[in-house]
């Protein structure tokens, strides 16, 4: 069965209406007398309150789901897959939201393929980057706090305090090279895997932010491929920087699970919570890297009624809840 467009069915609508109004001033004793009498203008008035009233309540039915169309692209967002309009009926406007699904679907691929290309260019990036302060950088200042330590050890006073001075600022600045090199390309994520790599992690956060740290991790975790290994030591990464710069919190708990086929990245802090701010650059950056791995990721701000141990005073906390698909086993 064809359906009838949209066009077709106002046009009829109004058709049998005009119609009927012109039958009956041809062939009812109806007339329009000079001055209008009441019950004349009651007619008329009638009749065009049937019309505008059948006219809308058309256009209400038919254009209902372009209004679904038009409040669905001003909150669309790419970062949050599988948003659908339901089609329904037939004709153009259903043929238009089913363009639009489209639409969605293929912008999604795009992004999905266009942020792979992004992130695997900046992890390529930062391991060139964490190369040379690694061989440059690094083994120059190496060098000087050796030079430092010889030209202290012969040096007399008080020249041998200066020296011993500048070798302990060479020293920690060293320090803080590695530490650098440590944050662009994880080595111990490569050479010791998930869970050495996030305790390294949380070890080194709670050594320079002050912040007490805790950590739950299953012993068995199901395997994953290096890409989502990478992908859950960058959300964790970036979930703990959040909590130190903005959150204004006390403490993060940081835990790994695994079950169902998943494995489950959680970092929840007792700060202030995310409310309705607006997202910045590095919470889109973990949404991009999850939709990298078909993981799921949430960004929650936790019910203050809830038995949440980071809930406080002060706020609701922040949760971070990463799901990440585990590789399947080949049968």
């Amino acid at each position: 069965m064809t359906s009838v467009s949209l066009y077709w069915r106002i046009f009829g609508l109004n058709a049998v209406v005009l119609g009927s109004a012109t039958a009956l001033l041809l062939w009812a004793p109806v007339t329009v007398s000079v001055p209008v009498l009441l019950t004349e203008a009651v007619i008329l008035v009638g009749g065009l309150a049937v019309m505008l009233v059948a006219n809308a309540a058309l256009l209400r039915i038919g254009l209902a789901p372009l209004d679904r169309v038009t409040r669905r692209m001003t909150t669309v967002d790419l970062l949050r897959p599988g948003q659908r309009l339901p089609v329904r009926g037939g004709g153009e406007v259903a043929e238009l939201v089913s363009a639009f699904n489209a639409m969605l679907e293929r912008l999604e691929g795009e992004r999905v393929a266009s942020s792979a290309r992004a992130i695997l260019a900046q992890e390529a990036e930062r391991r060139r980057i964490a190369q040379e302060l690694h061989d440059e950088v690094g083994q120059s200042m190496t060098a000087v706090l050796l030079a430092l330590k010889r030209a202290a050890d012969e040096a007399a006073e008080p020249l041998r305090g200066e020296l011993q001075q500048a070798q302990e600022i060479t020293r920690e600045s060293l320090d803080e090279v590695r530490r650098l090199v440590r944050r662009l390309r994880p080595g111990v994520l490569d050479d010791l895997g998930l869970v050495s790599a996030v305790t390294s992690l949380a070890t080194e956060f709670a050594t320079h932010t002050g912040l007490h740290v805790r950590r739950r991790f299953d012993a068995d975790l199901p395997v994953l491929d290096h890409e989502a290994e990478l992908v859950i030591y960058r959300v964790a990464q970036e979930s703990l920087t959040n909590a130190a710069r903005h959150a204004e919190a006390r403490s993060v708990e940081v835990s790994l699970r695994g079950g169902d086929g998943h494995v489950v990245l959680e970092v929840a802090d007792d700060g202030r919570g995310i409310g309705a701010a607006q997202e910045g650059a590095g919470l889109r950056g973990m949404r991009e890297r999850a939709l990298l791995i078909g993981a799921m990721l949430d960004i929650s701000s936790p019910d203050r009624t809830s038995t949440a141990p980071h809930a406080s005073a002060k706020g609701n906390g922040t949760r971070v809840r990463l799901s990440v698909p585990a590789v399947r086993k080949q049968s």
